[in-house]
C-alpha cells in the first residue's frame, strides 16, 4: 500500500488567498471549512487533504494549478478534468482520483492523453460530418476553411510566434505594457527601412515589398490603424518564423499558404499589441473586463476579445475562452473555441444564442448563460459592432462578437456577475447548429438534424411541423 506523503502549503495558500483578494472568512466559505482551519493551513499546522485539494481546484481552477509545482498535484488536476467529461454519468471522487494519480501515475497520464485526443477526434468527425451533410464535393474544403482548421487543432495559440512578438513588443515597449504606435512607426522606418504615408483610396493597408513604401488608409479607427503597422511589422520582422511554419502546414494550394502566412501575421500583431504576460496579467486583474484592456492596450473591442481566446500557453494558461464574429446574415465569418463548445462550421449557428441579437443592437454588451446538450453550462458575452469605412460612399461594417467561458470560470469572468448560475431553469438551452444538434424540443429548430429521420403527423401540428424518430 503507498503511504501518501502529507502536502503542507501554507505559503502557497495564503498567496493564493491574497492575489485574489480575500479574506480568510471569504476562502474558508468557499473551501466549506472554518476560518480557524483555514488559518492552521496557513501555518503549515495542518496539512492540506485530498478533499480540501479537490476543493482548491474546483474553486480556483487555473491559479491552483498554477500554484501547485507538485507533479503528482498536476496530475491530479487533469486527471480530474478528464473524468468531469459529461461523457462519464459518475465523476470519480476526489479519494479515487487521488489514489489513481499517485498509485498508477502511468496510467493516469495514458488516461488524460486519451481523453484529449477523443475530443480531438471528435472534433475532426464533426468537421467531416458537416461538410459531407452539406454534399460539398468529396468533403474538400476551400483555402479559407483549411486555414481555419489550421488554427483550431492548434488550439489558436502558435507558440514560436507568440513568444517571438512578446520578445519584440518588450524592446519596442519598455516599461510599458504595450508599444505605442510611434515605437512601432520609428521601428519601420529606422530598423526595417520602410517608408511610410497615411493616404486615402489605396485599400486598409498597402505594402510595395520591392519599394519598402507602406501605405496605411487614414479613415480607419485609430486602433485598426495601429494593427496594421503592427501586422507589416511582424510579417517582416518575424518572416523567417511565419514562413517555415507555412512550409510546415503542409496546405494543399498556393492560396491557402498564403492565408496562413497572412493569418499567422495577424496572430503576430495581436500578440504585438497585447504582449502574453503583461496582457495575461492585466486580464485577471480585471476579471476579463473587455473595456477596461482595450483601454490599457489601445486596442478594439473584436481585437481584445480575440486575444483572449488565444491565452493558452502551456506555463501561463488563461481562462479558456470561445470566441467567434456573426455578420448581419448568420454567418461565423471568425470562430476559435478553447472550451468543450464547438461551433458549426458551415451554415449558422444556434438561433438561440445571444449574439444574434447583438447584431441589431450595436454598441451594447448582452449576456446569457447557455447550457448546451452535454449539459455544460457556458457564460457569454456578445456586443454588436460598427466598423466605420471612412467615407460616405462605403457602407460600414457591422456585426457582433461573442466571448465566453465554462460557468465554472464565471467568477473570473466579469459579465457573469448578477447571473445565478446553478439555478436549473436559468439557462437558455442552445445547441451547436439544428443540423446537428440531438434536441427534440425545441421551437427555434430551422431543419431536423442530419443523422434523424422525421415523422410526420397529418393530423398534428406542433410548432416544429414534424417530430424525431
Amino acid at each position: 500500500m503507498v503511504t501518501r506523503p502529507r502536502l503542507f502549503a501554507g505559503a502557497r495558500l495564503r498567496r493564493l488567498r491574497e492575489e485574489s483578494g480575500l479574506r480568510q472568512a471569504d476562502l474558508a466559505a468557499r473551501l466549506g471549512i472554518s476560518a480557524s482551519y483555514l488559518s492552521q493551513l496557513e501555518h503549515d499546522d495542518r496539512p492540506l487533504t485530498t478533499a480540501l485539494v479537490d476543493a482548491l481546484t474546483r474553486a480556483f481552477p487555473l491559479d491552483w494549478a498554477h500554484e501547485s509545482a507538485d507533479l503528482t498535484q498536476r496530475r491530479l488536476a487533469a486527471l480530474a478534468e478528464a473524468s468531469a467529461d459529461p461523457l462519464f454519468a459518475d465523476p470519480l471522487d476526489a479519494e479515487q482520483l487521488a489514489r489513481i494519480a499517485e498509485q498508477q501515475p502511468a496510467l493516469a497520464d495514458r488516461f488524460v492523453a486519451l481523453h484529449a485526443a477523443y475530443r480531438r477526434a471528435g472534433q475532426r468527425l464533426q468537421m467531416v460530418d458537416e461538410a459531407l451533410s452539406l454534399d460539398s464535393a468529396g468533403g474538400a474544403r476551400l483555402p479559407w476553411e483549411e486555414v481555419r482548421d489550421w488554427f483550431h487543432l492548434a488550439n489558436n495559440y502558435v507558440d514560436v510566434i507568440d513568444r517571438a512578438a512578446e520578445a519584440l513588443a518588450a524592446r519596442l515597449a519598455g516599461g510599458s505594457s504595450t508599444p505605442e504606435t510611434s515605437a512601432i512607426e520609428n521601428h519601420l522606418r529606422g530598423a526595417l527601412s520602410v517608408s511610410l504615408l497615411y493616404a486615402a483610396n489605396r485599400g486598409l493597408r498597402d505594402f510595395d515589398a520591392e519599394m519598402g513604401h507602406l501605405v496605411v488608409d487614414p479613415g480607419q479607427p485609430p486602433e485598426s490603424r495601429r494593427f496594421q503597422l503592427a501586422h507589416q511589422l511582424a510579417a517582416l520582422a518575424l518572416k523567417d518564423d511565419i514562413s517555415a511554419l507555412v512550409e510546415e502546414a503542409a496546405l494543399r494550394s498556393p492560396a491557402a499558404r498564403q492565408l496562413l502566412f497572412v493569418g499567422l501575421c495577424n496572430y503576430a500583431a495581436g500578440a504585438l499589441l497585447m504582449p502574453y504576460r503583461r496582457f495575461r496579467d492585466a486580464a485577471r486583474a480585471a476579471r476579463h473586463d473587455i473595456d477596461r484592456l482595450r483601454q490599457e492596450f489601445g486596442t478594439s473591442f473584436e481585437q481584445t476579445c480575440h486575444r483572449l481566446s488565444t491565452l493558452q500557453r502551456t506555463d501561463a494558461r488563461g481562462v479558456p475562452f470561445f470566441f467567434c464574429r456573426v455578420d448581419m446574415a448568420g454567418n461565423i465569418t471568425k470562430r476559435h473555441s478553447a472550451t468543450r463548445l464547438q461551433f458549426a462550421r458551415f451554415g449558422g449557428a444556434c438561433p438561440l444564442w445571444i449574439v444574434h441579437e447583438a447584431v441589431a443592437i450595436p454598441d451594447r454588451i448582452l449576456v446569457q448563460l447557455a447550457e448546451t446538450p452535454d449539459g455544460v453550462r457556458y457564460v457569454s458575452m456578445a456586443k454588436g459592432l460598427v466598423k466605420p469605412s471612412g467615407s460616405f460612399a462605403r457602407s460600414p461594417r457591422r456585426y457582433a462578437v461573442a466571448l465566453g467561458c465554462e460557468a465554472e470560470h464565471a467568477r473570473e469572468f466579469i459579465f457573469a456577475d448578477g447571473l445565478d448560475i446553478a439555478a436549473p431553469q436559468a439557462a437558455t438551452r442552445i445547441g451547436v447548429s439544428c443540423r446537428i444538434c440531438p434536441r427534440p424540443d425545441c421551437d427555434q429548430r430551422a431543419f431536423p438534424p442530419s443523422d434523424r429521420a422525421i415523422v410526420v403527423d397529418p393530423d398534428r401540428r406542433g410548432v416544429v411541423p414534424y417530430s424525431l424518430a
